[in-house]
This record gives structure tokens, sequence and C-alpha cells, in this order.
């Protein structure tokens, strides 16, 4: 399922310092035509504040950015992430993503007391420090905890404090899928079911595409080529778009390099061609 290098290619999930990523915006472009690819989205978790930057450095370099999110959202199986695509960042979306940004706040000074209590040295301004201007997460915690020594790496911190069920981990707010499509619709954009792995059966597709989704994430890192095939039938099968990307976080090197899943060009065409329609009024 990976196409050859060379081929026009396409990264639709990217992430950069105004989440969790290490790369700030503004380098992305330029370590994105570094590695071959025409585009990318640009899908902070609960954040677009980075995507101006990005498309002011894309601009003189001739690659497109994408305008893009990830939310988490809660259905009856468990968690479930949505990218949105295509979105306006302003608006509607800004507004609902500015009280999330909140809700992270909140639960980082929450986790930060908890640690507190089992005798961890650690403030909320070491977490903010690590977030700079990004939305704070349980990442984000993490880095601090090795940077005051508490833990060796990010396996540790998760393993010790912060994964669910650990002594620090405090549950975040969470949206329905229908509710994180429909606010990704409300932005113009299209809504992609990210990574769902061995998960993305022809009846966890319907239950999407009941809440709403508009297409499934083919290729990804976390994917087996058994899972891309099967995805990849069932989004032809239900008319969806298809959609991959590296979930890149700044590696620089391993699965999850950027452009390393060889996203068809094509595929981001498919989701113009959808986008155009729907704001036709046709779908």
């Amino acid at each position: 399922m990976i196409a050859p290098r060379g081929a026009d290619t396409v990264d639709l999930q990217v992430h950069s310092t105004a989440s969790d990523g290490v790369v700030v915006p503004e380098a992305i472009p330029a370590a994105a035509v570094a590695a071959g690819l025409s585009a990318f989205a640009l899908t902070d978790h609960d954040s677009v504040s980075g995507i101006a930057a990005a498309m002011a450095a894309a601009a003189p370099l001739g690659i497109r950015v994408v305008p893009g999110v990830e939310l988490s959202a809660l259905d009856d199986a468990g968690e479930v992430h949505v990218l949105g695509l295509h979105v306006d960042p302003a608006g509607v979306l800004e507004r609902e993503l500015a009280a999330f940004r909140a809700h992270r706040e909140n639960r980082a000074d929450a986790i930060v007391a908890k640690l507190r209590t089992l005798g961890v040295s650690i403030s909320v301004d070491d977490v903010r420090r690590e977030a700079s201007e990004g939305a704070m997460g349980r990442p984000h915690v993490a880095r601090a905890l090795i940077a005051r020594g508490e833990c060796r790496d990010l396996r540790e911190a998760f393993d010790r404090y912060l994964g669910a069920g650990r002594p620090a981990f405090i549950a975040k707010p969470r949206l329905t899928v229908r509710a994180a499509a429909d606010i990704i619709h409300a932005s113009g954009g299209l809504a992609i079911w990210a990574h769902p792995g061995a998960y993305g059966r022809r009846e966890r597709v319907e239950v999407m595409i009941a809440a709403g989704l508009d297409g499934v994430e083919v290729r990804h890192p976390g994917h087996s080529e058994e899972d891309a095939r099967r995805l990849l039938a069932l989004v032809e099968h239900f008319s969806l778009v298809p959609s991959g990307g590296s979930d890149w976080h700044g590696d620089a090197s391993g699965r999850r390099t950027l452009g390393g899943m060889q996203v068809p060009a094509e595929w981001l065409q498919r989701q113009d061609e959808r986008v155009a329609l729907r704001e036709a009024g046709i779908a």
C-alpha cells in the first residue's frame, strides 16, 4: 500500500508545537518540501493556532497547507479521534476550541496537583514551559517530569503516573463523535475517522457514517497492510473519502517521519471535490 518514492504525495496528519509536536508551525513547510510533499495538513489537537504561521511560511515555497484539527471524542465503544480537514480556522471552530483548551489547562492543573500529593516535584509552570504556546496535555506533563529528572522517558511517565488507571490520571472532557462531526461541518470541513486500525471494520464504519463522518484515515503508521487494504475497500464501498498521514510530531526517524506514509495526492483531490460538492449543497 506504500507508493513508490518520487510519486506526488501528501501528508494529511501533522502536529506542531501548537499542540504536542516539537517543531514550530512555520518550520514545517520547509521540512515538508524536503520530504518531497506537495501538501500537508496541520492537525494539532484542539488547536488551529499554528495554521496562519504555517500558511505564511508555505506561500513562498509553493507547498499547500490544508487547515485541520484533531478532536478526541467518545462513543459506546470508547475513544475515537476525529480529524477535521479543510476547516475554516476562525469563527465556530475557534470558539469551540478555546473552550477545549481551557478544559485542558484545568486538567493539567489537576494532574500537577495529584503529582504533588504523590511527592513529585513539578509545577504548572514546568508544564507550561513544555507546552510553550500550545494547548497543554499529558505529553507536556510527561516532558516536564523528564526535565525534572522524575522519569527517564515518556513511557515511564505514562506507565508510572499519567496513563489510564495510573495515580495521576485524570480523564479529559470528551465530545460525542456526532458533536465533533457537527463542529467540523459547521467550519466547512470534512470529518475523518483517524487511525481506526483493526477496529475499522464494516459495522464500525457504518456507525461512524451514521454519526456524520465523511471519510477514513486509510494509511497511518499504526495500520498494518491488511488494515489499509480493508479500510480502502470500505471507503470505496461506502463512497467515503480516503485520507492518510504520518501522525508526525517531529520524529527524525522511524515510522512516523514526515511524509513517511506516501499518501497519494489523488486522495487530497478527492477531498477537495467532496468539499466543493458540499459547498454547492450536493453532498
